[in-house]
């Protein structure tokens, strides 16, 4: 069964985007937020395996989105992304719920795969809390 994923993201375009990519790549992707109340309930209702979470949401905290998804009743995984490199905000990350960190760059089914610790590589992306 392929990962079920949520991708969390303010910008229409790096939605689609990355849908496209995971999707041709084998991951389903069963739904798209730009806000965190999207979010939430998309969680809430579809209960996918993974949220991709974008750090800057515009006016909201990809961080506190990801802490109310990891505490919520069916708490979430959560994959924390960004164009920012990940030096910037590695004491924010390494300090989140999110079980890592992935730039928006490097995202792949593979990247996400491996920062799970599932099989699909060899080589460790991002932080890996697992």
């Amino acid at each position: 069964m392929a990962l079920r994923l949520l991708i969390v993201d303010d910008s229409n375009h790096f939605l689609e985007a990355a849908r496209g990519l995971l999707e041709r790549e084998g991951l389903e992707v069963v739904a798209l937020a730009s806000t965190s109340a999207e979010a939430i309930r998309s969680a809430r209702e579809l209960r996918p395996d993974v949220t991709l979470v974008d750090i800057d949401l515009g006016n909201e905290s990809g961080f506190e989105l990801a802490r109310d998804l990891t505490e919520a009743a069916d708490p979430a995984r959560v994959v924390l992304i960004s164009a920012y490199p990940e030096a910037d905000l590695l004491d924010l990350i390494e300090a989140s719920p999110a079980v890592g960190f992935l730039s928006k760059s490097r995202l792949s089914a593979r990247a996400i795969h491996e920062l799970l610790g599932e099989a699909g590589g060899d080589q460790q992306d991002g932080v890996d809390r697992n």
